[in-house]
């Protein structure tokens, strides 16, 4: 990352697991980095199958949490690597980026998507309701 002032804005952190390190293993490691608020605001997660790791995004406020991002803390030996978003400023701004990119791209509403999205178990945010 630059040495200028810090702007409220969204970073992507991309973190690769070294070889040996199990699924279950990187997933608790890497929760642990997301969840550690001196990174400023977790906005987005996930994992990745195959090569384990994971991708988020926080939005920064200050050059503590800018400096934080870098700071492997669980994540000693991992590939650790954090870019600046252009227009997801914020974490609303980061929703907003992922609807415009849905209408702008490929004419698609999220609200259509939520609609016609089918309940299914496997999908935490959309479990059928018994």
């Amino acid at each position: 990352m630059n040495d200028e002032a810090v702007k409220e804005r969204c970073y992507l952190v991309y973190a690769l697991a070294p070889a040996g390190v199990y699924a279950g293993q990187a997933n608790v490691l890497f929760n642990e980095y997301i969840g550690d608020p001196a990174r400023g605001l977790a906005v987005y997660h996930d994992h990745f199958i195959g090569r384990h790791g994971g991708i988020a995004v926080f939005e920064i406020t200050t050059e503590e949490e800018k400096a934080k991002l870098d700071d492997p803390g669980p994540l000693e030996d991992w590939e650790l690597t954090s870019y600046p978003l252009t227009y997801s400023r914020t974490a609303v701004g980061f929703v907003a980026q992922a609807e415009f990119t849905l209408r702008a791209y490929r004419d698609v509403q999220l609200s259509d998507l939520i609609e016609n999205e089918e309940p299914d178990k496997r999908r935490w945010w959309n479990r059928p309701s018994d």
